[in-house]
């Protein structure tokens, strides 16, 4: 009944797969009929901390008994812990928060303009940053993009993990380059050894703001409290959402020194760093930051990658590409029959393109669940050819 009256009412906009989810638990979803599934869509990457985690859940009902709106022309002592927080842990001075990824691009987009008064962004080939106007004109998929032309102008796209074809547009009308660490819509493409810092040389060199998108790869997700750590560089501009707040929807964007001052009423939200979402994101960013999991993903997401490398065999794989429980199998094949099937043997997984198989394990996933998901991949894929 109930997907029947969501079809009838909802936009259009997404392609819906026939499961109704009605509860969640740890990395376990469950549907209406009361089956459980291993979720390694994460909320296409807001579920770092799985579904109803305890810290989370309480961290919500006690700040909902006592403010859940206010807005950031007041003062609040939520808000002010979380971004005293944050920007610690990210070792950037300030922080504009917001209420979901692609807001954060927009923000970034801005304060790039505003701190360069350069108008050129460069962004990278299969580069996905949202579907808002100026997130839109960074990314690069063109069905994406194509329907919605004219979109900001002066927007350069260039191959990934390639500096000398980035080196080549690199001039005084550049205000910024946009990357992620791990292309994640993209296909499951890490940046390569010694990229990541290359490209923050450039735009030193010529005046330009560094902008990473960790979006996705931000909170554990690749191992690292952020996956820019594992290249040892330090960004103009930090563009985080999905996992920042447990499943609550939040954004934000840490801004760096070469930034420069950003002039009141230049930029704004609503909703931005109410305080339950912060008192979610503090309960959240403490619990990154006082247990094993972001470890436990580093470990447990190399032994995966190890695993599936050695036992899918080269008629029905092409490659294996990943950081921590961020996992791209790149098939020979079509990947949309391989997700049915999975989620028929109870997995629930992404795909990322036509080919790339994307598994997004909660970073609090047992051992067991971990294991039992890759020999269901393992025997899905071995199924299908």
């Amino acid at each position: 009944m109930f997907i029947t009256l969501e079809q009838q009412h909802s936009s259009g906009t997404y392609i819906k797969r026939d499961l109704q989810i009605v509860r969640g638990e740890g990395a376990r979803l469950f549907d209406a009929e009361g089956n459980s599934y291993i979720d390694c869509v994460s909320g296409q990457g807001s579920s770092n901390l799985g579904h109803a985690h305890p810290a989370i859940v309480s961290a919500i009902q006690q700040q909902a008994s006592e403010l859940i709106a206010c807005t950031e022309i007041f003062h609040n002592p939520v808000r002010a812990s979380y971004q005293a927080a944050l920007c610690a842990a990210a070792r950037m001075p300030r922080v504009f928060l917001c209420n979901s990824g692609a807001e954060a691009i927009e923000g970034a987009l801005k304060f790039a303009r505003l701190g360069t008064g350069r108008t050129g962004i460069v962004s990278t080939m299969r580069g996905f940053h949202g579907r808002t106007m100026g997130a839109l004109s960074t990314t690069w998929e063109k069905k994406y993009r194509e329907p919605f032309h004219p979109l900001i102008p002066d927007v350069i796209h260039v191959p990934y993990n390639n500096i000398e074809r980035l080196e080549q547009v690199m001039d005084n009308t550049i205000g910024a380059v946009i990357v992620e660490v791990v292309q994640g819509e993209g296909g499951v493409h890490p940046a390569e050894a010694g990229y990541l810092r290359a490209v923050q040389e450039l735009c030193h060199a010529h005046g330009a703001l560094l902008i990473l998108d960790e979006v996705q790869t931000g909170f554990g997700r690749t191992g690292y409290l952020f996956a820019h750590e594992y290249d040892g560089i330090q960004p103009d501009l930090m563009c985080l959402a999905k996992s920042i707040a447990g499943g609550l929807p939040m954004g934000a964007v840490l801004i760096g020194e070469r930034v420069g001052e950003i002039p009141p009423a230049s930029h704004g939200s609503t909703f931005g760093g109410n305080p339950l979402a912060c008192a979610a994101a503090l309960a959240a960013l403490e619990v990154y930051q006082n247990t094993d999991l972001i470890q436990r993903a580093r470990e447990r997401g190399a032994a995966v990658m190890t695993y599936f490398r050695e036992n899918l065999p080269e008629n029905i794989i092409r490659e294996v590409r990943g950081r921590g429980f961020m996992v791209g199998i790149e098939l020979r094949g079509k990947v949309a029959p391989v997700l049915s099937a999975l989620q028929a043997q109870g997995v629930l997984a992404l795909p990322a393109g036509a080919t790339v198989l994307r598994l997004l394990p909660p970073l609090v996933i047992s051992d067991d669940d971990l294991w039992q998901m890759v020999d269901t991949v393992r025997e899905v894929l071995h199924h299908a050819v």
